[in-house]
């Protein structure tokens, strides 16, 4: 039974930087792909960012050159470094986690477990 813990998020002005948290628990972290996707009221949930065990990267578009995922398997966490922020990436951003092996990218019918979520806004 796998459980995602985030941590980070806030308010932030436009061009500032926040980083994002989140601690994985249960089976096979380590082969789990982990990441981020965000939702923005009235919006269906995006990919944004998600990382394999083997440190394979997939980034939206939206956010490449800006974002950074990262990923300590010793500890299971996964880390998301957002720059040069703006009011767009204002949403809720969920950690996410998949089975083990099989690769999430950006597709959403691959997540098999959600964070509680945690708000990032941009002013």
């Amino acid at each position: 039974h796998v459980q995602l813990v985030e941590s980070g998020g806030g308010s932030v002005q436009a061009g500032g930087s926040l980083r994002l948290s989140c601690t994985g628990s249960g089976g096979g972290m380590h082969v789990r792909d982990m990441g981020w996707f965000r939702q923005v009221p009235g919006r269906e949930r995006e990919g944004v960012a998600t990382i394999s065990g083997g440190g394979s990267i997939t980034y939206a578009d939206s956010v490449k050159g800006r974002f950074t995922i990262s990923r300590d398997g010793g500890k299971n966490t996964v880390y998301l470094q957002m720059n040069s922020l703006n009011v767009e990436d204002t949403a809720t951003y969920y950690c996410v986690a998949g089975m083990p092996y099989r690769r999430i990218e950006l597709s959403k019918s691959e997540v098999t477990t959600w964070g509680q979520g945690t708000q990032v806004t941009v002013s």
